[in-house]
């Protein structure tokens, strides 16, 4: 006589538990103590219940879980979001561990909301990363995280310098220079050149004028630079800025946009000069960059390499969650993606 397969019923018999808690179980749902679940598998194996997919589970269970929780800029920039995804994917691929990853959005760059979601995020997590800006309230915070054990990173500016665990990114210099070049290679007549930057609390932008100062002052000295605009990384001021930069200066020759609001400054030319006439440099490969770049009103985009950032920081967060706070701040520079219209 042909022995009766175990339904999920005889198995939650066999548990002492609700046929829920062992579909709970079965389907990975969130929340399963460890303990419930090798009370689960025992069973299982009791009854000869089917356990491959149960010894899955049990492989994954001995995976130590790692929580990891992200402060970045605000959700409506689409290099955020797009940020947002590759970091999901750099966790999901560790196998090593079960990765949980906490991303959260600061609508703004007041220091002190970017304070509290650091915050808030710290209440689950083990370890942290954000791209916050610089400011005494930041440092503070995280300073305090990590005497409290909690590691913080900073990413693409390198807030709390000294302070946090370490700074992953580009080197800001290094990109403020290639911006310097592009421009100086375009542009053969003397005239004026303009930066944007984000605030003057960007560490980051602040180091890529520089970078561009530099480097226009070593081999372009017919380019004159003026003095930085604040563009809150906002696409309106950036436009206005711009229609009103082109208004001023017959001869602008140059504009390179540091962070965000690369989006003013492509609609801006598009409205007063023809494609190429301005020599102009941004940051990262959105849609909109790439378009602009095709049609060439953008001359160069200087590209944070997504993929590889969000797996060396994932890398180093799971390292730091085991091994707790260093005592010495470190940096870690990866090497910038340069885009020109024959690159698309």
């Amino acid at each position: 006589m042909k022995t009766r397969r175990p339904t999920l019923k005889d198995l939650a018999e066999a548990a002492g538990v609700g046929v829920a808690t062992v579909d709970r179980v079965l389907n990975e749902r969130p929340n399963v103590r460890a303990t419930m679940v090798e009370r689960v598998l025992a069973a299982a194996e009791d009854i000869g219940y089917p356990t491959k997919k149960l010894d899955a589970i049990k492989l994954d269970a001995a995976r130590p879980v790692v929580r990891l929780g992200i402060v970045l800029h605000k959700p409506s920039q689409e290099f955020y979001r797009n940020f947002a995804s590759e970091l999901e994917i750099a966790v999901k691929n560790r196998a090593e561990v079960r990765g949980r990853c906490e991303i959260r959005f600061s609508s703004s760059q007041a220091p002190s909301e970017f304070a509290a979601e650091l915050v808030e995020a710290s209440k689950s997590a083990e370890v942290l990363a954000t791209s916050a800006i610089n400011h005494p309230t930041l440092s503070q915070t995280i300073r305090a995280l990590q005497d409290d054990g909690k590691p913080v990173f900073s990413l693409l500016n390198d807030a709390a310098s000294g302070v946090q665990q370490s700074y992953v990114g580009l080197d800001n210099v290094k990109v403020g220079r290639i911006a310097g070049w592009m421009i100086a290679t375009q542009v053969r007549e003397p005239g004026k050149v303009a930066v944007f930057i984000g605030g003057n609390r960007w560490h980051g932008h602040i180091l890529r004028e520089t970078g561009l100062r530099s480097y226009l002052r070593d081999y372009a000295p017919h380019l004159q630079l003026l003095d930085a605009i604040v563009n809150l990384e906002t696409r309106q001021v950036t436009y206005e800025a711009t229609l009103d930069l082109v208004d001023r200066h017959p001869d602008l020759r140059g504009i390179y946009v540091a962070g965000g609001g690369m989006e003013g400054a492509i609609a801006a030319l598009r409205e007063v000069r023809p494609p190429g006439k301005v020599a102009l440099v941004v940051n990262e490969l959105t849609n909109e960059s790439r378009k602009a770049l095709s049609d060439r009103y953008v001359s160069l985009a200087i590209a944070t390499p997504l993929p590889d950032i969000c797996r060396y920081l994932v890398s180093l967060m799971i390292e730091a969650a085991r091994s707790g706070p260093s005592e010495t701040s470190g940096q870690h520079y990866l090497t910038p993606q340069l885009l020109v219209p024959e690159s698309l």
